[in-house]
């Protein structure tokens, strides 16, 4: 069996719990972002970074939420 950290393994509170920070950090990049373009101080790579990992947040985000809203067959 996969380490307790495996998503299939938790509940729906702590899901509900990680999606929570999750979104959380989401909007702490998109801050981070916005303050540096605002002062102008940031490089090409260090905005390349930080979207990327507004991305890879935003995938986690989704693939949380999926797993949280019940199937429905239509």
């Amino acid at each position: 069996m996969n380490a307790p950290t495996d998503i299939s393994m938790k509940t729906n509170e702590v899901l509900r719990v990680e999606l929570e920070v999750l979104r959380r950090e989401h909007r702490d990049l998109d801050d981070a972002i916005h303050a540096l373009v605002e002062k102008g101080t940031a490089d090409q790579f260090t905005m390349q970074r930080l979207k990327r990992s507004k991305l890879r947040l935003k995938d986690k985000i989704a693939n949380l939420e999926d797993r949280l809203t019940p199937d429905i067959i239509a």
